[in-house]
């Protein structure tokens, strides 16, 4: 049965997701904006809590995130300016601990428990492959699919022999399976476990409340899948040494920037598994 297209607004939905994956996946852009949790601060208070920015870093990311409508630069006096977040910043948040609570079910981890914060940051790498939201929907949808119908679904104005190299990607990520060549491809357990976070970041960039992401048409429909193929987080990057924990809706907090996560055992990945 040949798959020809996905449900409607379906595409604008990738889009906005893919958007706003865009506006938080830049290095250090989480970063920044969890510090920014709480009242105004100036430049060079918030520059204090991201000291590992080298001179010039800061300014233009925190452009970006002005621009993109995450951040608000207010100007009191031409020598008193200060940065917070927009509504939409704040709204995005809380999402954030949705990214741990998945990262901890579904990622490998190295031999030390990874802070939060690189948890985040290692899964929206994962999220940000070039058409892999497109993919990822296309499975949820169709629930398994050869390579040539999935091209016809996420890029049917392109050879279709272009969809193995993301496809290939996504399955050494542990986020599709397949059993071999020629044989058709499906979410893995760690893919389908995405639904909690990619029905949030549609609820958020369509301008709803996070708690609709039940409702999403694609992935608030939970299934069973087979087991995850886990996938290792990259090393450490350099923090600030804290230490208290980040809980899936818990309240964002300066505190919490840095926080280590507990990590749940899973099974070693053969050797020569997937490595960023």
């Amino acid at each position: 049965m040949t798959a020809t297209a996905l449900p409607p607004d379906t595409g604008a939905d990738i889009a906005r997701v893919t958007e706003a994956l865009a506006m938080i996946t830049p290095r250090w852009n989480v970063r920044i904006l969890l510090a920014l949790a709480g009242p105004p601060q100036r430049y060079s208070e918030l520059a204090a809590k991201v000291s590992w920015l080298q001179g010039g870093q800061l300014h233009p990311k925190l452009k970006a995130l002005c621009d993109s409508g995450l951040v608000q630069r207010t100007e009191h006096t031409s020598r008193h300016v200060t940065y917070s977040h927009t509504d939409r910043g704040e709204a995005l948040l809380p999402v954030l601990p949705l990214i741990v609570t998945w990262a901890e079910a579904h990622l490998e981890t190295p031999e030390r428990p990874l802070p939060a914060i690189e948890q985040i940051e290692d899964s929206l790498t994962l999220l940000t492959r070039r058409h892999a939201a497109a993919i990822l929907w296309a499975l949820k949808t169709r629930t398994e699919v050869s390579g040539r119908a999935l091209a016809s679904i996420v890029m049917p104005s392109s050879d279709w022999t272009n969809i193995y190299p993301p496809l290939r990607q996504l399955v050494a990520d542990g986020l599709v399976h397949t059993e071999g060549l020629g044989a058709p491809y499906r979410l893995s357990a760690a893919g389908d476990g995405l639904g909690p976070v990619l029905g949030a970041l549609s609820a958020w960039s369509a301008g709803k409340a996070l708690d609709q992401a039940t409702q999403h048409p694609v992935w608030g429909r939970p299934r069973t899948m087979p087991p995850a193929k886990p996938w290792v987080s990259n090393q450490s990057r350099p923090t600030p040494a804290t230490s208290s924990r980040l809980q899936s809706g818990a309240t964002w907090q300066n505190r919490a920037l840095f926080s280590h996560a507990t990590v749940r055992p899973l099974e070693a990945l053969a050797a020569g598994g997937p490595r960023r």
